[in-house]
């Protein structure tokens, strides 16, 4: 565990001394942690443990950009978003291959290039739930497999990036995983900046729920 810094610049040890789980669901978990506070303090942390997921910026040779239009019932309407979905469970599989089959899923499409563009921990005062944003280039277009549920009434559409950008700014491109994929691939194509490399180190990924349900085989 790393140490956090007190107001007085000390490190601190932020120690788990109890836990309980609340809810254990298939695609998440709510525990609840007490932990050690400065000051000989002890508090309850609400967690939402969540699988790794993905999302993929792909970039056609028109520099256009592949998003998704479909239902999202929290929020009970319809959002544009980058091609994204959780990883499979069990550990098995490798975030950019969960990139690979999901842009195949959702937009039909194989790409030959890929880079590890952006890691986004989504909010982490309550959950663990973290993406990786990766590009893609060198787009073939492949067959999807038949759609179920909301994705069976998904929306694909090719944008130029100039436009998606601006769909950011006037509140039409919300979701943060999109928001953050689609600025940081504008700072990329404007700066030249490096990308990593699509297998690199992951620091944030979860972990914790896939644990849990090993735990119950």
């Amino acid at each position: 565990m790393t140490p956090a810094s007190s107001p007085g610049g000390e490190p601190f040890d932020f120690t788990v001394i109890g836990s309980e789980t609340v809810y254990d669901g298939a695609i998440l978990a709510l525990r609840v942690d007490e932990l050690t506070m400065p000051g000989d303090r002890t508090a309850r942390r609400e967690v939402v443990e969540h699988h790794g997921a993905v999302a993929i910026v792909a970039c056609n040779d028109d520099g256009a950009i592949a998003t998704v239009t479909q239902y999202r019932h929290p929020v009970q309407r319809r959002l544009r978003e980058l091609p994204a979905g959780l990883m499979d469970s069990g550990g098995g599989e490798s975030p950019v291959e969960a990139a690979r089959r999901e842009l195949m899923e959702e937009v039909g499409v194989e790409a030959d290039r890929w880079h590890t563009l952006v890691d986004v921990a989504s909010s982490p005062g309550f959950t663990d739930e973290a993406l990786r944003v990766f590009v893609a280039e060198g787009l073939r277009t492949v067959d999807r497999p038949d759609a179920h549920d909301e994705e069976a009434d998904m929306d694909i559409d090719w944008i130029p990036l100039d436009d998606a950008v601006a769909m950011v700014f006037a509140g039409e491109i919300v979701n943060v995983t999109s928001v953050c994929g689609i600025l940081a691939l504008a700072h990329v194509r404007a700066t030249g900046a490096d990308l990593r490399d699509p297998d690199s180190p992951w620091v944030d990924q979860p972990t914790a729920l896939d644990r849990r349900h090993a735990a119950r085989k």
